[in-house]
């Protein structure tokens, strides 16, 4: 069906992912954060707060005796725990974790119901109010997830019985909305439906799931509007009444219809899972208005609504965008999950465009955001992300209730781990994709790779020794020589790049540079080797004039790597440090810090308070300076050396 050309990402399952940097945090998604969140959701971690998640399904299934509880998406923990299983599975046989999944899928299966409804909380709590809250109780939002986990065990393993729960869930669904007599003719507060509707499409080939997804985009936003008829339908009952979700239209993305939203808006994690739905279901049906949509909205917030470590969500109310250029940084929420969906925006938009700003984004909020979201040792989490942090404001400024100085065991709200544990363990399907004889290479992880083109078998090995260094060296193998596009993207933090083929420099012009890639089109030789020298400068990155919390500050960034300070490096008090303008950074790597971290150096001065004795305000009084060094770690390890400030952007001055 499709007819737009859009490019196909290299499955993960036939890359090996071998990287100095990324393998470690795959290891440790597999053999310690997916064991350690099975124990989570089980209520077997002592201090965190109880998930009750397999217990609802166990005594939805008749098995235990006793009360559901936990939020009402308590479900969606469980499927993306299972999702990351389906993708550990895949890279690695796991017979021991393969009978745990096994198990939890025959749980779930003797969780549905007859005609292939699945959602413990309505089961257990309200067995009477299926599908009469969508706008806010997540019933469809719960099964998105369960058909994504359905999907990648299923491919996975090749077992259809989760295939088979999904389907049936599908079809539930299929029967209930729609624009046909006795049908709902609605859709759910939180995206997720959509896109994973369209993953089952891929699985099953069954066109009538791409159908339905694209009628719950169609839908969105119409008039008469669905949540103020559920809403009368209901005598007004609401579930979260503090977040009036079924009067605040915006809040979900539902005050407009898709097509006409040209502001991101809302709820940042529906946001991007919404346009994420879109991107598939645009190209699946050849929607240009409709990807024209999907480009409106990124451009919103990639150039006005997003934070330099790629997180979004400035406000805490609502975990929501607010309006442009609002970019605090102390009071940002800044959620893990809504970094994640940007990226899943950022891989569907590559594919239908392959323009390196999509990779560029995807890149900034892996990097930074999205592993800042867990400890180094994989069992503690951030649900927000804040770039700048005063742990004593904490508990008495409630400003500052939703930032927290030290990451988090488990959550009542538990959505950010499970969702860091299933995308980390995909990684490999976001390195590479193919259009047509081109290959594009997305992001430098070292890793491996086998496809064909043309019938002709090639293998690409990939070494990287970012982030830390740009060198990149690229080895193919083949029975025999034959032509074809090697695309490599130029980042953004690099003004240009090194080439060498075999040893002999290869220009990058403006006919080989295209859309942010170098394409290199020629007749590949067996064992030809390409080495890709990306400058890693250390940039003092400066916000638009209209962002009112960086005027006059900058950030560092080297590399992909956005970097912050630290009061184990710096003392207290870092808001009284400035960095001079116009000196020699200096960045060395210790392999003792926190596993290993490239730290940054920058001649600085702190002013001093010693001569205000205990005045609040004076006139006409001079910053007395320190000389002083400031040092800079990457944001992604804060937080892992104890309790302390920190912050991104630090003040600089010419002096």
């Amino acid at each position: 069906m499709r007819n737009l050309s859009i490019s196909t990402p290299v499955p993960f399952k036939v890359v090996t992912i071998q990287d100095d940097f990324w393998s470690p945090y795959i290891s440790l998604i597999r053999d310690v954060v997916v064991p350690y969140q099975w124990e989570a959701l089980n209520d077997r971690v002592e201090g965190s707060e109880p998930s009750h998640a397999i217990q609802n399904f166990k005594i939805a299934a008749g098995l235990e005796k006793g009360d559901f509880h936990g939020m009402v998406f308590q479900d969606s923990d469980v499927a993306k725990w299972l999702e990351a299983v389906g993708y550990l599975l895949a890279l690695a046989p796991d017979p021991e974790l393969e009978k745990i999944a096994d198990e939890m899928i025959d749980l779930i299966a003797k969780a549905q119901h007859s005609d292939g409804y699945l959602n413990t909380y309505f089961t257990l709590k309200e067995p009477e109010g299926r599908w009469k809250n969508l706008a806010e109780c997540h019933e469809l939002y719960c099964a998105g997830h369960l058909i994504e986990a359905a999907v990648a065990y299923y491919n996975a393993t090749g077992k259809i019985k989760i295939l088979d729960i999904a389907c049936r869930l599908a079809d539930c669904i299929h029967e209930t909305f729609g624009v046909g007599e006795g049908k709902i003719k609605g859709y759910d507060g939180h995206q997720e439906i959509e896109l994973a509707l369209v993953k089952l499409y891929h699985a099953t080939d069954n066109d009538q799931y791409l159908q339905l997804a694209k009628f719950f985009l169609d839908e969105r936003g119409q008039s008469p509007h669905f949540y103020d008829v559920e809403y009368v339908n209901r005598n007004g009952q609401t579930h979260f009444p503090l977040l009036r979700m079924a009067l605040d239209k915006s809040y979900s993305q539902s005050h407009l219809p898709i097509r006409m939203q040209e502001t991101a808006e809302g709820h940042a994690v529906r946001l991007v899972y919404m346009c994420t739905g879109m991107a598939d279901v645009a190209a699946e049906t050849c929607d240009e208005q409709l990807l024209a949509a999907c480009r409106t909205l990124w451009r919103n917030i990639v150039s006005k609504r997003m934070y330099i470590t790629g997180a979004i969500g400035s406000m805490a109310y609502g975990e929501a965008f607010s309006l442009d250029y609002d970019l605090p940084s102390d009071t940002a929420y800044a959620e893990t999950c809504a970094s994640i969906g940007l990226i899943f925006f950022a891989h569907r938009m590559l594919q239908i465009e392959a323009k390196s700003e999509y990779a560029d984004v995807l890149e900034r909020a892996l990097y930074n955001t999205v592993i800042a979201g867990m400890s180094q040792d994989g069992t503690h989490f951030f649900y927000v992300n804040p770039l700048e942090v005063w742990p004593d404001a904490s508990g008495k400024n409630r400003n500052f209730d939703h930032v927290k100085h030290q990451r988090q065991r488990w959550f009542g709200c538990a959505c950010c781990p499970p969702n860091i544990s299933r995308l980390l363990a995909s990684l490999g399907s976001y390195i590479y994709s193919v259009r047509e004889e081109t290959l594009y290479t997305h992001l430098y992880i070292g890793s491996q790779i086998e496809l064909e083109f043309s019938d002709q078998k090639v293998q690409v090995i990939q070494h990287s020794e970012l982030p830390w260094e740009g060198n990149v060296r690229f080895e193919f193998r083949m029975d025999q020589a034959f032509r074809f596009t090697f695309a490599m993207r130029l980042p953004s933090w690099c003004e240009s790049a090194d080439i060498l083929i075999n040893g002999i420099p290869y220009p990058i012009n403006e006919d080989s540079l295209l859309d942010g890639y170098i394409h290199i089109d020629r007749q590949w030789d067996p064992k030809d080797i390409i080495h890709l020298v990306l400058p890693m400068k250390i940039n003092h990155m400066k916000g638009n004039p209209l962002i009112r919390e960086t005027v006059g500050k900058v950030a560092l960034q080297r590399g992909p790597l956005v970097y912050c300070m630290e009061e184990a490096d710096n003392g207290s008090h870092l808001h009284q440090l400035i960095i001079a303008s116009d000196s020699n950074n200096h960045s060395y790597y210790l392999p003792k810090l926190l596993h290993g971290l490239q730290i940054i150096e920058v001649p600085a001065f702190r002013i001093r308070e010693h001569s205000w004795g205990d005045q609040l305000y004076l006139a006409h009084v001079e910053d007395q300076l320190e000389q002083t060094t400031a040092y800079f770690i990457p944001y992604f390890a804060w937080a892992n050396r104890g309790i302390g400030e920190m912050q991104v952007w630090v003040r600089e001055q010419r002096f």
